[in-house]
C-alpha cells in the first residue's frame, strides 16, 4: 500500500467511511488522521487507529427476522389506518425487500377485500411477502372478523395485530388456522405469521405465550379450528414477532423506547424459560423511528428490527392527499398534540396528531370536555351548542345525528337501538362523528374543512423533516418509500460504523461523520 490509498481530506475521509462493502481503517500519519479501506501492512508508515468492517444495510438487524419473513431487510412499513398505507405503499416497499402492512383498519369489507385481492396477484403470486392489519375493535367485533376472514380467504400469510389490550377469539382463529404438524424439530410448523405491536409489558405477556387453553376449546367446539390444530398451539407462542411502538402517531401511550423496550426484552427471556419457544420470537421497535440515527439507536438498545409509521404517511404513494403530505412536510418536533380517538372516544383514549396547520386538536379535545361534563345533547349550555354548530360541526347537531342514525342503521342497528334509549350515548355518536370525518376529510385533502383535518402524527416526522432539509427528500414529490427506506438504512449503516470509532475513541470531523443524502436539483446538500 502507498500512502496515495489513504485519504486526509473530509470529502476523503467520508468516501472511504461510506463505502459500506468494505472495512474502513482510521490510520495516523505524523499528527494526521486519514482513511483507507485497504488493509495497512507493515513498512507502511502509519499507525492504525482503529477499524470497523463492511456495514451493508441488508446485514442491519436479525438475520432471523428477515429469514422467517422472507424479506431483504429488517425493516416493516406499519399499517397506517383507513388505507392510508394503501396497495401501491405495500407493492412498493414489499417489492424493495421490506416487510409492508396494509392499512386495514377502519375500512369496509368489501374495500379490504378487493385490497388483498390486487396483493394477492401482484405479490401473493410473486412469492412476495407482505402482511395485512388487523386492529382490535371491542367496540365492533364483527370488523375484526370479517378482516380476519378476509386474510384467510386471501390466504394472507401475514398479519400486524395491533391496539389489541386482550386476546379475541378471531385473533386466535388466524393464528390456529395455519398450525400444522411438522417433521422438523419443533414438530409444528406455523403458516400464519403474527407481529404483534404494543405498547405495555403486560400486553407483549399475551403474545408471547402460547394461545388460551378457554379460547382454543372454544373455537374448538364452534368448529372454527380443529383439535390437532388446538394441540399444537399450546406448544407455540401466539406472535411470531413483538413490535415495541413507543411515542408514535396515532394511538399510543408515548413510552421512552430507551426503557420500554429492554424491559419487553426482558419479558422475552423470562416467559422462554417457562415456554422455551417462545425464545425465538423477535422484539422490534417503532415510534419515534424518522432519521438513521434513531435506527442505530434501536437496533443498539436490542431491537431486531425497526417499524416507521409518520414518516411513511408523507410518502408519495400514500393514499393521503397531496395537501396533508405538504403539511407534514413543514411538521417540527414539537408540532404534535394528543386528541380523543374516535374508536375510544367515551373510554377518553387518546391518538397522536399533528397540531400545525389544523384545529382539529383543540375542536376534539371541546368535544370530549362536553361529553365528560354532560348527559346529553339537550344538556349542553346553548352558547356551546352555537359554537359547536358554527365553530366545529358547522351543520345543525340534529342534522348530524340524523345522518349518524342512518349510517349506524345499516352498520351497527344495535348501536342505533342503545343511542334511542340513551342520551348520553347518542351524543357520543354525534361526537365521534367529527372524529371519523375529520380523518376521512384529512385523506381526500376536503376543501374548506382544512382546520378540521385529522392526520395522525408522531415526533419522527418533525425529526425526519430536519434530517432531509435542504436534499432532495425534503421534496414532498420526492419521497416514495422506497426512497425513505433506502436512506433510513443506508444512513443507519454509515453511522452504525461512525458510532464504532467513537467508541473506539475515535473522533471524527463532522464533515466526515455525517451521511449525505441527495442533493436538491440545482442546490448543495447543506
Amino acid at each position: 500500500m502507498t500512502g496515495a490509498q489513504v485519504r486526509y481530506d473530509a470529502d476523503g475521509v467520508h468516501a472511504v467511511l461510506a463505502d459500506l462493502d468494505r472495512p474502513c481503517y482510521i490510520v495516523g500519519d505524523g499528527g494526521r488522521v486519514g482513511a483507507t479501506n485497504v488493509p495497512p501492512v507493515p513498512g507502511d508508515g502509519f499507525t492504525v487507529l482503529a477499524a470497523v468492517a463492511p456495514q451493508h444495510p441488508d446485514r442491519l438487524g436479525s438475520a432471523g427476522f428477515r429469514r422467517h419473513h422472507g424479506v431483504r431487510y429488517a425493516y416493516m412499513t406499519g399499517a397506517m389506518a383507513g388505507g392510508i398505507a394503501c396497495e401501491e405503499l405495500v407493492i412498493a416497499a414489499a417489492r424493495a425487500g421490506h416487510l409492508a402492512s396494509f392499512g386495514a383498519a377502519g375500512l369496509p369489507e368489501a374495500r379490504i377485500d378487493t385490497a388483498l385481492e390486487r396483493l394477492g396477484d401482484v405479490l401473493g403470486t410473486a412469492g412476495v411477502p407482505y402482511a395485512c392489519n388487523l386492529i382490535h375493535s371491542p367496540m365492533a367485533p364483527a370488523q375484526e372478523r370479517a378482516c380476519v376472514d378476509a386474510c384467510l380467504r386471501h390466504r394472507v400469510r401475514c398479519v400486524e395485530a395491533s391496539a389489541f389490550v386482550q386476546l379475541t377469539p378471531d385473533l386466535v382463529r388466524y393464528r390456529l388456522a395455519g398450525l400444522h404438524r411438522d417433521p422438523g424439530p419443533s414438530g409444528v410448523r406455523a403458516e400464519h405469521r403474527v407481529v404483534a405491536k404494543v405498547s405495555r409489558p403486560e400486553t407483549a405477556e399475551l403474545f408471547l405465550r402460547p394461545a388460551p387453553g378457554e379460547l382454543t376449546a372454544a373455537l374448538v367446539a364452534d368448529g372454527r379450528v380443529t383439535a390437532e390444530q388446538a394441540e399444537l398451539a399450546r406448544t407455540v407462542p401466539l406472535a411470531d414477532d413483538i413490535t415495541v411502538e413507543a411515542d408514535s402517531g396515532g394511538h399510543t401511550d408515548r413510552r421512552p423506547l430507551a426503557v420500554l423496550l429492554p424491559a419487553v426484552v426482558r419479558l422475552r427471556d423470562r416467559v422462554a424459560r417457562e415456554h422455551p419457544a417462545t425464545a425465538w420470537v423477535r422484539v422490534g421497535a417503532a415510534g419515534g423511528i424518522g432519521t438513521p440515527e434513531a435506527v442505530v439507536a434501536a437496533l443498539a438498545l436490542g431491537a431486531a428490527y425497526v417499524v416507521t409509521g409518520s414518516v411513511n404517511q408523507a410518502a408519495t404513494e400514500a393514499a393521503t392527499s397531496p395537501a396533508v403530505k405538504r403539511l407534514l412536510a413543514g411538521a417540527g418536533l414539537a408540532d404534535c398534540a394528543m386528541a380523543p380517538a374516535a374508536d375510544l372516544f367515551e373510554q377518553g383514549v387518546t391518538v397522536q396528531v399533528l397540531a400545525r396547520g389544523t384545529m382539529f386538536p383543540g375542536h376534539a379535545g371541546r368535544l370530549y370536555r362536553l361529553y365528560r361534563d354532560h348527559d346529553s345533547l339537550a344538556a349542553l349550555p346553548p352558547m356551546e351548542r352555537r359554537y359547536l354548530e358554527q365553530r366545529v360541526l358547522r351543520r345543525p347537531l340534529d342534522d348530524v345525528w340524523r345522518d349518524t342514525a342512518d349510517y349506524l342503521a345499516t352498520h351497527h342497528p344495535e348501536w342505533r337501538e342503545r343511542a334511542e334509549r340513551d342520551p348520553k350515548f347518542r351524543m357520543a355518536m354525534v361526537f365521534r362523528w367529527y372524529l371519523a370525518m375529520a380523518s376521512r376529510w384529512a385523506v381526500t385533502g376536503e376543501a374548506g374543512r382544512e382546520g378540521d383535518w385529522q392526520i395522525w402524527c408522531g415526533p419522527a416526522m418533525g425529526a425526519f423533516n430536519a434530517w432531509t432539509a435542504g436534499s432532495a427528500l425534503a421534496d414532498p414529490a420526492r419521497r416514495q418509500v422506497t426512497a425513505i427506506a433506502h436512506h433510513l438504512l443506508h444512513g443507519a449503516a454509515f453511522h452504525a460504523r461512525v458510532t464504532q470509532l467513537r467508541l473506539a475513541g475515535v473522533r471524527l470531523p463532522a464533515a466526515c461523520a455525517e451521511y449525505r443524502l441527495p442533493a436538491a436539483p440545482g442546490g448543495v446538500r447543506g
